[in-house]
């Protein structure tokens, strides 16, 4: 069966690569794209239609699966839009609050729904190890460093908060302390965030554990962005022809 896919925020970063990595799937079709100001823009030979034609175009294109990388606001808008038409819906948008991510999740009472921070299968065998070594490691300081490029907008990045809620329940912490300034010692109980933005730096992150003298670095880096889109499209052929519920990206892996 061949997937159909629509692709949202598709002139953006990471819409041109999910364009890219569909192309590259012998399983895929994208029927259409679109973004916000598409002007007369193609990508990779896709035209790029205007966002304010999304749902007619669930109609008209009748794609299998959506996969949207754009904001929160839009990305819940899209989402909304899926299950009225019955169209599954893949995002690895990040920075929701907690109703968006709620609204978002609602969906998946009516169509196949999958929300991920990072479609990166490295990052899912990081989340498969990090509780692991939060557990063998009791009372040892936790700190967690992740490096972006500087146009990402949400700090902690999606992944980095995926990361700190496996290690707060593998662990007995106190709470998240985000960067540091003048005369803050150190709390042992407390887990130190600290996000970097420079330059185009695709997404790094690294866990420190260190105690009795030793330490020990969990780390991921991302070299291509492609990874993420590769990632993204995989999950969207896995999804497809599946019943209505919320699915994670280990689902996929799993498999």
């Amino acid at each position: 069966m061949t997937v159909r896919l629509g692709v949202t925020g598709a002139t953006g970063r990471m819409g041109r690569e999910v364009i890219a990595a569909a192309a590259d799937h012998e399983d895929c079709e994208v029927v259409f794209a679109v973004n916000r100001d598409p002007g007369d823009e193609t990508v990779d030979g896709v035209a790029v239609e205007p966002a304010s034609e999304f749902d007619s175009l669930l109609v008209d294109r009748e794609p299998t699966v959506v996969v949207d990388f754009t904001g929160p606001d839009s990305a819940v808008d899209y989402a909304l839009s899926c299950a009225d038409a019955g169209v599954a819906f893949v995002t690895g948008t990040t920075g929701f609050d907690e109703d968006q991510r709620g609204a978002i999740d609602a969906a998946g009472d009516e169509i196949p729904v999958l929300r991920a921070p990072n479609f990166a299968r490295g990052v899912q065998a990081l989340l498969n190890v990090v509780g692991e070594a939060v557990r063998s490691l009791p009372g040892y300081d936790v700190e967690l460093v992740e490096t972006h490029h500087n146009a990402k907008r949400d700090a902690p990045s999606g992944t980095a908060n995926r990361l700190l809620e496996e290690i707060e329940a593998n662990g007995d912490f106190s709470g998240r302390t985000h960067g540091r300034e003048g005369d803050d010692p150190r709390d042992g109980a407390e887990i130190g965030v600290h996000a970097l933005r420079a330059g185009n730096v695709t997404g790094e992150h690294e866990i420190v554990l260190a105690g009795n003298h030793e330490e020990v670095r969990l780390t991921h880096r991302a070299e291509d962005r492609g990874v993420f889109a590769a990632g993204a499209v995989d999950a969207a052929v896995w999804i497809a022809g599946r019943k209505a519920r919320r699915y994670e990206f280990s689902d996929v892996i799993s498999e």
